[in-house]
Protein backbone atom coordinates (compact mmCIF):
# COMPACT_ATOMS: atom_id res chain seq x y z
CA UNK A 1 0.00 0.00 0.00
CA UNK A 2 1.32 3.86 -1.20
CA UNK A 3 1.41 6.39 1.48
CA UNK A 4 0.29 9.54 0.67
CA UNK A 5 2.52 12.08 -0.16
CA UNK A 6 3.09 14.80 2.76
CA UNK A 7 1.62 18.56 2.43
CA UNK A 8 5.54 18.85 1.12
CA UNK A 9 5.81 16.29 -1.36
CA UNK A 10 7.87 14.14 0.96
CA UNK A 11 7.05 10.49 0.56
CA UNK A 12 7.87 8.66 4.15
CA UNK A 13 6.09 8.85 7.18
CA UNK A 14 7.44 12.03 7.98
CA UNK A 15 6.88 15.72 6.83
CA UNK A 16 10.46 17.33 5.96
CA UNK A 17 8.47 20.59 5.65
CA UNK A 18 8.04 20.57 9.22
CA UNK A 19 11.25 19.00 10.62
CA UNK A 20 13.62 19.30 7.95
CA UNK A 21 15.08 22.76 8.38
CA UNK A 22 17.99 22.19 9.86
CA UNK A 23 19.20 19.30 8.04
CA UNK A 24 21.33 21.57 5.49
CA UNK A 25 23.19 22.54 8.59
CA UNK A 26 23.40 19.13 10.91
CA UNK A 27 23.56 16.66 7.86
CA UNK A 28 26.77 17.40 6.36
CA UNK A 29 28.80 14.63 4.49
CA UNK A 30 31.02 13.38 6.89
CA UNK A 31 34.62 12.92 4.36
CA UNK A 32 35.47 9.41 5.92
CA UNK A 33 32.03 8.37 5.16
CA UNK A 34 31.81 9.92 1.79
CA UNK A 35 34.94 8.59 0.53
CA UNK A 36 33.45 4.76 0.91
CA UNK A 37 30.41 5.82 -1.15
CA UNK A 38 32.63 7.43 -3.97
CA UNK A 39 34.66 4.05 -4.04
CA UNK A 40 31.71 2.10 -4.32
CA UNK A 41 30.82 4.72 -7.45
CA UNK A 42 34.08 3.38 -9.36
CA UNK A 43 34.25 5.27 -12.72
CA UNK A 44 30.97 5.86 -13.09
CA UNK A 45 30.53 9.05 -14.91
CA UNK A 46 26.48 9.45 -14.64
CA UNK A 47 25.43 9.06 -11.25
CA UNK A 48 21.39 9.16 -10.33
CA UNK A 49 20.89 10.16 -6.51
CA UNK A 50 17.51 9.01 -4.92
CA UNK A 51 15.97 10.79 -1.99
CA UNK A 52 18.71 13.45 -2.62
CA UNK A 53 17.73 15.70 0.22
CA UNK A 54 19.71 18.45 0.56
CA UNK A 55 22.89 16.80 -1.79
CA UNK A 56 24.98 15.32 0.81
CA UNK A 57 27.34 12.93 -0.66
CA UNK A 58 26.76 13.69 -4.09
CA UNK A 59 30.08 13.52 -5.98
CA UNK A 60 31.75 16.58 -7.86
CA UNK A 61 32.94 16.42 -11.00
CA UNK A 62 30.55 13.17 -12.02
CA UNK A 63 27.10 14.34 -13.55
CA UNK A 64 24.73 14.04 -11.24
CA UNK A 65 21.05 13.88 -11.62
CA UNK A 66 18.74 14.47 -7.91
CA UNK A 67 15.70 13.11 -7.02
CA UNK A 68 13.99 14.28 -3.55
CA UNK A 69 10.16 14.28 -3.66
CA UNK A 70 10.31 16.74 -0.64
CA UNK A 71 10.02 20.79 -1.70
CA UNK A 72 11.32 21.72 1.85
CA UNK A 73 15.04 19.61 1.06
CA UNK A 74 15.18 20.90 -2.51
CA UNK A 75 15.15 24.12 -1.33
CA UNK A 76 18.19 23.20 1.06
CA UNK A 77 20.57 22.14 -1.86
CA UNK A 78 23.55 24.50 -2.40
CA UNK A 79 23.67 26.24 -5.46
CA UNK A 80 26.49 24.58 -6.96
CA UNK A 81 24.41 21.27 -7.04
CA UNK A 82 21.93 20.37 -9.99
CA UNK A 83 18.40 21.41 -9.34
CA UNK A 84 17.01 18.15 -8.03
CA UNK A 85 13.60 16.51 -9.64
CA UNK A 86 10.31 16.09 -8.00
CA UNK A 87 9.88 12.31 -8.42
CA UNK A 88 9.80 9.21 -5.49
CA UNK A 89 12.08 6.34 -6.15
CA UNK A 90 9.01 3.91 -6.86
CA UNK A 91 8.48 5.82 -10.43
CA UNK A 92 11.67 7.30 -11.79
CA UNK A 93 11.14 9.33 -14.78
CA UNK A 94 13.94 8.05 -16.69
CA UNK A 95 14.34 5.41 -19.30
CA UNK A 96 16.11 1.95 -19.11
CA UNK A 97 19.94 2.42 -18.32
CA UNK A 98 20.08 5.82 -17.92
CA UNK A 99 23.35 6.15 -15.67
CA UNK A 100 26.38 4.64 -15.01
CA UNK A 101 25.51 4.18 -11.30
CA UNK A 102 22.65 5.36 -8.61
CA UNK A 103 22.77 5.69 -4.89
CA UNK A 104 19.91 6.49 -2.23
CA UNK A 105 21.95 7.49 1.04
CA UNK A 106 19.85 6.62 4.24
CA UNK A 107 16.84 7.01 2.11
CA UNK A 108 15.15 3.38 1.39
CA UNK A 109 13.19 4.10 4.61
CA UNK A 110 11.13 6.52 3.64
CA UNK A 111 9.74 4.66 0.77
CA UNK A 112 6.31 3.21 0.33
CA UNK A 113 7.65 0.16 -1.59
CA UNK A 114 10.73 -1.05 -1.26
CA UNK A 115 10.95 -3.94 -4.09
CA UNK A 116 9.41 -1.25 -6.50
CA UNK A 117 11.62 1.37 -5.42
CA UNK A 118 15.03 -1.02 -5.78
CA UNK A 119 13.51 -2.18 -9.33
CA UNK A 120 13.19 1.24 -10.43
CA UNK A 121 16.77 1.49 -9.63
CA UNK A 122 17.83 -1.39 -11.16
CA UNK A 123 15.77 -0.60 -14.52
CA UNK A 124 17.45 2.77 -14.81
CA UNK A 125 21.31 1.93 -13.98
CA UNK A 126 23.72 0.29 -16.18
CA UNK A 127 26.05 -0.45 -13.20
CA UNK A 128 26.39 -0.43 -9.26
CA UNK A 129 23.26 0.47 -7.01
CA UNK A 130 24.68 1.83 -4.29
CA UNK A 131 22.69 1.99 -1.21
CA UNK A 132 23.90 3.18 2.47
CA UNK A 133 21.11 2.01 5.29
CA UNK A 134 21.32 0.79 8.93
CA UNK A 135 20.95 -2.69 9.46
CA UNK A 136 18.02 -3.06 12.10
CA UNK A 137 18.90 -5.83 13.93
CA UNK A 138 22.02 -3.79 15.66
CA UNK A 139 19.99 -1.18 16.49
CA UNK A 140 20.05 -1.99 19.99
CA UNK A 141 24.11 -2.46 20.57
CA UNK A 142 24.24 1.73 21.50
CA UNK A 143 24.21 3.81 24.91
CA UNK A 144 21.32 5.84 23.23
CA UNK A 145 19.21 2.96 23.69
CA UNK A 146 19.46 2.73 27.63
CA UNK A 147 18.37 6.49 27.81
CA UNK A 148 15.32 6.38 25.24
CA UNK A 149 14.87 3.30 23.73
CA UNK A 150 11.84 4.49 21.55
CA UNK A 151 13.72 6.13 19.38
CA UNK A 152 16.39 2.94 18.72
CA UNK A 153 12.66 0.86 18.23
CA UNK A 154 11.24 3.21 15.75
CA UNK A 155 14.20 3.05 13.78
CA UNK A 156 14.25 -0.81 14.07
CA UNK A 157 11.19 -0.87 12.14
CA UNK A 158 11.42 1.68 9.42
CA UNK A 159 14.64 0.11 7.92
CA UNK A 160 14.20 -3.14 6.06
CA UNK A 161 16.22 -5.86 7.03
CA UNK A 162 19.70 -6.54 5.10
CA UNK A 163 18.37 -10.02 3.38
CA UNK A 164 15.35 -8.22 2.32
CA UNK A 165 17.75 -5.81 0.31
CA UNK A 166 19.73 -8.48 -0.71
CA UNK A 167 17.00 -10.37 -1.99
CA UNK A 168 15.48 -7.44 -3.94
CA UNK A 169 18.22 -6.57 -5.53
CA UNK A 170 19.19 -9.51 -6.63
CA UNK A 171 22.50 -10.22 -9.43
CA UNK A 172 25.64 -9.63 -6.91
CA UNK A 173 25.58 -7.70 -3.91
CA UNK A 174 28.15 -7.15 -1.16
CA UNK A 175 27.37 -5.46 2.26
CA UNK A 176 30.26 -3.74 4.06
CA UNK A 177 30.15 -2.08 7.35
CA UNK A 178 30.51 1.67 7.59
CA UNK A 179 32.26 2.44 11.05
CA UNK A 180 31.22 5.96 12.15
CA UNK A 181 33.76 8.96 12.98
CA UNK A 182 34.44 10.16 16.53
CA UNK A 183 33.96 13.91 14.78
CA UNK A 184 31.22 12.67 12.38
CA UNK A 185 29.84 15.51 10.40
CA UNK A 186 26.80 13.47 9.69
CA UNK A 187 24.23 13.98 12.46
CA UNK A 188 22.56 10.88 12.34
CA UNK A 189 22.33 9.31 15.81
CA UNK A 190 25.35 7.18 15.80
CA UNK A 191 27.30 10.40 15.04
CA UNK A 192 27.50 11.68 18.77
CA UNK A 193 28.27 8.24 20.21
CA UNK A 194 30.88 10.17 21.49
CA UNK A 195 29.80 13.47 22.02
CA UNK A 196 26.42 12.69 23.77
CA UNK A 197 26.01 16.93 24.30
CA UNK A 198 24.62 17.20 21.34
CA UNK A 199 21.56 15.10 21.69
CA UNK A 200 20.96 17.91 23.97
CA UNK A 201 20.22 20.25 21.33
CA UNK A 202 16.92 19.98 19.84
CA UNK A 203 17.68 20.83 16.46
CA UNK A 204 20.35 18.28 16.51
CA UNK A 205 17.80 15.43 17.30
CA UNK A 206 15.54 16.55 14.61
CA UNK A 207 17.83 16.28 11.90
CA UNK A 208 17.35 12.57 12.53
CA UNK A 209 13.88 11.96 11.26
CA UNK A 210 12.75 9.13 13.78
CA UNK A 211 12.91 12.07 16.87
CA UNK A 212 9.78 13.59 15.33
CA UNK A 213 7.82 10.24 15.46
CA UNK A 214 8.44 9.64 19.51
CA UNK A 215 6.17 11.34 22.09
CA UNK A 216 7.28 14.28 23.60
CA UNK A 217 6.83 12.98 27.01
CA UNK A 218 9.87 10.51 25.86
CA UNK A 219 11.99 13.12 24.74
CA UNK A 220 11.17 14.83 27.65
CA UNK A 221 12.18 12.39 29.95
CA UNK A 222 15.53 11.43 27.60
CA UNK A 223 16.71 15.24 28.19
CA UNK A 224 15.90 15.21 31.57
CA UNK A 225 18.31 12.07 32.36
CA UNK A 226 20.79 12.80 29.88
CA UNK A 227 21.33 16.40 31.37
CA UNK A 228 21.82 14.99 35.14
CA UNK A 229 23.93 12.08 33.95
CA UNK A 230 26.34 14.28 32.30
CA UNK A 231 26.44 16.84 34.89
CA UNK A 232 26.90 14.33 37.65
CA UNK A 233 29.41 12.31 35.69
CA UNK A 234 27.46 8.90 35.91
CA UNK A 235 27.61 8.96 31.77
CA UNK A 236 31.04 9.60 32.00
CA UNK A 237 31.22 6.53 34.36
CA UNK A 238 29.43 4.13 32.14
CA UNK A 239 30.09 5.27 28.94
CA UNK A 240 33.28 7.93 28.97
CA UNK A 241 35.58 5.62 27.14
CA UNK A 242 33.33 6.78 23.87
CA UNK A 243 35.23 10.13 23.73
CA UNK A 244 38.27 8.74 22.48
CA UNK A 245 37.20 6.05 20.58
CA UNK A 246 38.46 6.80 16.98
CA UNK A 247 35.63 5.01 15.41
CA UNK A 248 32.00 3.37 16.25
CA UNK A 249 31.17 0.05 14.45
CA UNK A 250 27.42 0.48 15.00
CA UNK A 251 24.22 -0.34 12.06
CA UNK A 252 25.45 1.79 9.53
CA UNK A 253 26.09 -0.67 5.95
CA UNK A 254 27.29 0.46 2.46
CA UNK A 255 24.66 -2.23 0.15
CA UNK A 256 26.53 -2.36 -3.55
CA UNK A 257 24.54 -4.26 -5.91
CA UNK A 258 25.24 -4.75 -9.49
CA UNK A 259 24.12 -6.52 -12.59
CA UNK A 260 23.39 -10.50 -12.17
CA UNK A 261 26.22 -10.54 -15.18
CA UNK A 262 28.76 -8.27 -13.36
CA UNK A 263 29.02 -6.50 -16.18
CA UNK A 264 29.78 -2.72 -15.55
CA UNK A 265 32.71 -2.08 -18.72
CA UNK A 266 29.56 -0.88 -20.80
CA UNK A 267 28.61 1.49 -18.42
CA UNK A 268 30.11 4.78 -20.23
CA UNK A 269 28.36 3.82 -23.57
CA UNK A 270 25.62 6.78 -25.09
Amino acid sequence: MRRVRQTDGSAGDVNYGEIGGSYSRYRLPDPVIAAQIHVALGDARSVLNVGAGAGSYEPLGREVTAVEPSASMRAQRPGHLAIAIDAVAEDLPFADASFDASMAIVAVHQWSDLEQGLAEMRRVTRGPVILLVCDPALMTDYWLCDYIPEVREIEARRFPAIARITAALGGRVEVRPVPVPLHCRDGFNEAYYGRPEAFLDEEARLACSSWSLVPQAAVDRFVRDLSADLESGRWDEHYGHYRSQPFFDGPLRLVIGTPADGRTDDCHNE
